[in-house]
């Protein structure tokens, strides 16, 4: 627990900072007359119990790091309960034990009451003084959240502490449970008339679910404090009326008696179908704005995904809420506030034909196989579609010697060939992959053609399977109809064609690179200029055979982390390549999801005038650390405005062509801080050390023996017939290769550290 004078120290920093970033965060907002709610005026971002989705709901970190990363008039979202001598809390649950350490502290303390005529048991805030709560602790009561930030002991705090603590410039109090308490001689109207006739307190919203209690306090709050009606379930039913809640939500009229505004689930609004994609909008915002009310929309969590629709982009559901030219919201309530904000002040309203405001390529990651099957037809098209600047072509080459686009050589990773009569051709080739594999090259091309493409769902380890809708659409395409497609695609700057296994293929009889020359001289490559052709590959001994026959631009891809590059490879990289693709851990090095620090790898390579692109950027939030909060858009600007890296490979390009088009770019001093880069190592910083991660060794350097490679063997005949199912004979292996990576970052919450000291 903290100091009095620490806290009021803490507290300082906090409103110092903010004051600070106010205006600049301010002169993020887009017009208001743009903007369709029922004012005109830009929707209100709430952050229910602060940033809940990062530290402990309601805790002082939540409340401060939601001040610190969002828009400027951010109101912070208090669940009040009241204790057994009527003190007034934040706290997110009737019942304490879920978001607190009270089990541990109150062992035997179990009770049992009727909620909402439901016989509960647990630890509730009623069987507790302000004085017993002084022991408890808050805790992540989300279980899929890092709970690593337990540690920092953060107090449950009074209603009046939370606000005079933060001084918020918006407050709302929701009352869940008025009626509960009321059955056990506790008056929540007692309290709030009581806290906000408090000149040092200023309440903005209230909020509650039951119509009576709203009811009570109305004649209280005809100015000033605005009340909202929340609705629960459709078919919950409202305890003091005995309806249901979509039965109320026929009653808009009835509702404006005594409320200024509703809240309802985002389903109220946008409802999915059994399979998770949208149905058409509903008519309750529309509703409730004739007849006066303000419409919130709530349950709004980065990782919690709604809809397949959105392809696991948060901004994209803030957007589908705000900006859909038919109505918006009047404000969402989220437990990641930074993301609306950057929706709201940076991404509304841009158009499809906003300038871009960053110089970053976009470089597709078998086209847009986070919406489709990789290397189709559908996620090539989609890639176009969604603003890709270099669309990409892997290589494969099939039985037959077509060369084809396949994301791998092995088919079971993109297709069923495990479930089709190819099933048998199962063999270990120890060169190419660990495991077995069926693999293209023991497959024609018709064969190919006969198979059902399967899209990759990298994250399904965490259940988060991409479009399952279209989980089998497409179709394959040669690499000749691969050029063909983007030579018509007037908005592409590039292609992308990958060359793996080149050594192995060569001694198979396939002559990779020449099949790949031949085609893009057929497609008319080799005499155009409208777009770039660049050839990328693990191997050098591909490259460096390349720089001798082309004047394509070479790209060297570094297949491992790396913490850093000797001169002598960087030097020897730059003999026969224009850029460099890494990792992203060898820009940001991780520990358990945490980011420890950065690289010099992107600086470095860049300074020796290599450009470097990052792969691979996703929009599921697994797949990203900590640091980034879930938001697929803060990971990409960390990379391009705290890193500096020039381009970007993404299985979902349109998040980050949407990024390079956000009007908070470019401001220097005035980027509002929700569009700043997070600091590298910051929140890592932030965990205690009975929760810290064990330490892990730093990433290799890459060195002049990872890249070095011999001479590319010459192209075998190709034997008569077909090698048959088991362990094939292994030619020279090439060298494994290492990563890049790099960054000066700048942000705000290393400001938490500082307020961390203090206690």
């Amino acid at each position: 627990m903290g100091s009095l004078r620490g806290i009021s120290i803490a507290i300082f920093v906090v409103q110092a900072l903010l004051a600070s970033v106010a205006l600049v965060s301010a002169q993020g907002s887009t017009n208001g007359s743009r903007w369709q709610t029922l004012t005109g005026s830009a929707p209100f971002i709430i952050a229910r119990g602060g940033f809940s989705g990062i530290f402990s709901d309601s805790s002082f970190g939540a409340y401060s790091l939601a001040l610190l990363t969002s828009a400027p008039d951010v109101i912070l979202w208090c669940d009040v309960q009241l204790t057994k001598d009527a003190a007034g809390i934040c706290f997110p649950d009737l019942k304490l034990d879920n978001n607190s350490d009270i089990a541990d502290v109150y062992k035997n303390n179990q009770s049992t009451y009727l909620v909402n005529g439901v016989s509960t048991k647990g630890w509730f805030s009623i069987d507790y003084t302000l004085k017993d709560l002084a022991k408890v602790i808050l805790t992540q009561g989300v279980y899929s959240r890092t709970n690593k930030f337990d540690g920092n002991n953060y107090p449950i705090m009074t209603v009046q502490d939370t606000y005079t603590q933060v001084n918020p410039p918006g407050f709302w109090l929701n009352i869940q449970h008025a009626a509960f308490y009321a059955q056990h001689n506790l008056s929540m109207r007692n309290f709030v008339l009581s806290l906000t006739r408090n000149v040092n307190v200023t309440v903005d919203y209230i909020s509650s679910p039951e119509v009576a209690f709203l009811q009570s306090i109305a004649a209280n709050f005809r100015r000033g404090t605005k009340l909202v009606f929340r609705f629960l379930g459709p078919k919950d039913v409202e305890p003091s009326t005995n309806q249901t809640y979509d039965s109320l939500l026929k009653n808009l009229t009835f509702i404006k008696t005594f409320a200024s505004g509703i809240i309802v689930p985002k389903s109220y609004i946008w409802p999915v179908d059994g399979s998770l994609y949208l149905l058409p909008s509903t008519s309750v915002v529309l509703d409730a704005h004739k007849e006066g009310l303000e419409v919130f929309a709530s349950e709004f969590y980065n990782d919690v995904p709604f809809s397949f629709n959105y392809s696991y982009d948060p901004v994209a559901e803030y957007l589908q809420f705000i900006d859909n030219g038919n109505f918006a919201v009047d404000g969402v309530i989220s437990d990641f506030p930074i993301t609306p904000s950057e929706a709201r002040d940076c991404l509304a309203h841009l158009g499809r034909n906003a300038s871009k405001q960053a110089d970053l390529l976009v470089i597709s990651k078998n086209g847009a196989s986070g919406d489709f099957p990789g290397c189709t037809d559908l996620a090539y098209s989609k890639a176009i579609e969604d603003g890709v600047d270099v669309l990409d072509c892997p290589v494969q080459m099939a039985k037959d010697g077509t060369p084809i686009c396949l994301g791998s050589i092995n088919l079971i990773d993109s297709t069923d060939v495990a479930q089709s009569s190819f099933s048998n051709l199962t063999k270990t080739i120890p060169e190419v992959m660990e495991g077995s594999g069926i693999f293209t090259f023991d497959l024609s091309w018709s064969d190919i053609q006969s198979l059902t493409p399967v899209i990759l769902s990298p994250e399904s380890d965490y259940k988060l399977f991409r479009n399952p809708k279209f989980k089998n659409a497409g179709k394959f395409l040669t690499l000749s109809e691969f050029l063909a497609m983007a030579t018509n695609a007037s908005s592409l700057q590039g292609v992308l064609i990958g060359i793996e296994n080149a050594p192995y293929l060569a001694e198979q009889g396939f002559d990779v690179i020449d099949s790949v020359l031949k085609d893009l001289s057929k497609a008319g490559y080799d005499k155009q200029t409208a777009q770039t052709v660049m050839i990328q590959s693990s191997n050098s001994s591909v490259l460096t055979k390349l720089k001798g026959e082309t004047t394509y631009k070479l790209v060297y891809k570094v297949d491992e982390d790396i913490g850093g590059a000797q001169n002598a490879s960087v030097n020897d990289i730059k003999r026969f390549a224009n850029a460099v693709v890494i990792s992203k851990g060898s820009v940001f090095p991780e520990n358990t999801a945490f980011l420890t620090g950065v690289t010099n790898v992107v600086p470095r390579l860049q300074a020796a005038n290599l450009s470097v692109y990052v792969q691979t950027f996703s929009n599921e939030f697994t797949s990203q650390a900590w640091d980034f909060f879930s938001d697929a858009t803060v990971e990409i600007n960390s990379f391009y405005a705290g890193a500096g890296i020039n381009g970007i490979i993404t299985d979902f390009p349109k998040t980050s062509d949407r990024y390079r088009r956000n009007r908070c770019l470019n401001r220097g001093k005035r980027t509002p801080a929700y569009m700043s880069p997070v600091q590298p190592g910051s929140l890592l910083q932030l965990v205690t050390s009975a929760y810290l991660p064990p330490a892990e060794a730093p990433n290799p350097y890459l060195t002049e023996a990872d890249v070095a490679e011999s001479p590319l063997p010459p192209v075998a005949a190709k034997p008569p017939t077909s090698t048959p199912s088991g362990t094939a004979a292994s030619p020279t292996s090439p060298n494994g290769q290492p990563k890049v990576a790099a960054s000066v970052i700048v942000t705000l919450i290393a400001v938490l550290l500082a307020i961390l000291v203090l206690f």
